[in-house]
């Protein structure tokens, strides 16, 4: 409810702006919505979600990302032209529309049963709340497990100062590697400069507002893909692969633009379109593993007495690397040039790697068993073996 309302309070001030500051401090607002949301949406929905399906209900929060940002790419392209000039007013104003649904929705949202328990000795409506969302009176064993995580993160007093102790060594390393690795990708290079990009390999305005709907719209298939698939294949597998497709995209980019474009002009049509297609190509291994993954492994990996300090711990470095990101990339770009693709392209083969040796497999684990995973992996086992909690 806070971050909806931050959020409706921002594109106000946006969308009315007399001056500069006016719009900054909007902005400021709209950045407080982001934090909030980014921060309780995710653990919303792993922690309400059954076991079996969390993958496909979490991901669906990237999914629904990718529409905001193809239905914003859409207005800016048809308030481009609006004479004279007000257009922009509202782009930004109609923010509001999806502020008001948030703010308004989240008033008949049901606190989750983890939540319930954390906050009250009675477990009565958490049990309650178990029974109507898993649709069976048969919930002992899951609310068990919640009075167990209960009980143990009231022995914690400060998560922040714990997170960092060597049991919960993998889950803070997560914590900081996942949203690290998802920014490094590059794909915000994609969503915050994609008309940049195609009109550097020669499309027009107009186009390359067009290519950057294109892949957006690439960007909401594929991730609905992901939804339907994660709880079969499984979260590392998705990763790797999603992380195969976008290093071979992003060297074979990298390749004929350093051939092809040079340090002046731009690229022929047929070139530009198969620049294009890579990129298309790159924003679907994107969208089917690092895009909505990013977001749903931190949201279920953390035990109670940590999650709220991890999740933010998570969100935090998403916001850090994303602002870093989006700062630095054109004057990268005038100084990469096109090897911009191959430092992207060789982040993304050091995080598959990273996957590949490191994330342990968490699909189908009920999220207050999630420790299970950490003891039997052959690398992280020897933090947790003993699984024991530090009192702080």
């Amino acid at each position: 409810m806070v971050g909806g309302a931050a959020f409706l309070a921002g594109a106000s001030l946006n969308g009315a702006a007399k001056n500069i500051y006016m719009l900054i401090f909007g902005r400021l607002l709209l950045g407080v919505g982001v934090g909030f949301a980014n921060q309780a949406v995710p653990l919303y929905l792993s922690e309400m979600a059954p076991p079996k399906y969390r993958g496909a209900f979490n991901n669906g929060f990237q999914f629904s990302v990718g529409i905001g940002a193809l239905s914003a790419n859409l207005i800016n392209f048809g308030t481009q032209k609006i004479k004279p000039g007000w257009g922009w007013r509202l782009s930004l104003a109609m923010a509001a529309i999806p502020a008001t649904a948030l703010t308004l929705g989240a008033i008949f949202l049901p606190e989750t049963p983890n939540s319930l328990i954390q906050r009250s000795e009675k477990h009565e409506k958490a049990e309650k709340m178990l029974q109507k969302i898993r649709g069976t009176s048969d919930v002992q064993a899951e609310l068990y497990d919640l009075i167990k995580a209960r009980d143990n993160s009231k022995t914690i007093k400060n998560p922040y100062k714990n997170i960092v102790r060597t049991n919960y060594r993998p889950q803070f390393v997560m914590s900081i590697a996942i949203p690290f690795f998802q920014q490094v990708t590059g794909i915000n290079v994609i969503a915050f400069y994609a008309p940049i990009v195609f009109r550097t390999i020669g499309f027009a305005e107009s186009a390359s507002l067009m290519s950057s709907v294109m892949t957006g719209v690439v960007g909401i298939v594929t991730t609905f893909l992901s939804m339907l698939v994660v709880d079969r294949v499984g979260r590392r597998f998705l990763l790797i692969l999603g992380g195969i497709i976008m290093f071979v995209s992003q060297m074979v980019v990298g390749v004929v633009m350093a051939a092809k474009l040079g340090d002046h002009g731009g690229l022929s049509k047929g070139y530009g379109d198969v620049v294009l297609v890579l990129i298309g190509i790159y924003v679907a291994g994107f969208g089917i593993s690092w895009g909505p993954l990013g977001w749903l492994i931190p949201s279920e990996i953390f035990p109670l007495e940590i999650r709220s300090a991890g999740q933010s711990v998570s969100v935090g470095v998403n916001f850090l690397f994303t602002f870093l990101v989006g700062q630095t990339f054109l004057s990268m770009l005038c100084r990469f040039k096109s090897g911009i693709f191959f430092f992207f392209g060789g982040w993304v083969a050091v995080m598959t790697g990273f996957v590949y040796l490191l994330l342990p497999e968490t699909k189908n684990v009920p999220i207050e068993q999630m420790e299970r995973v950490w003891g039997e992996h052959w690398f992280w086992k020897k933090f947790v073996g003993s699984n024991q909690i530090v009192i702080s």
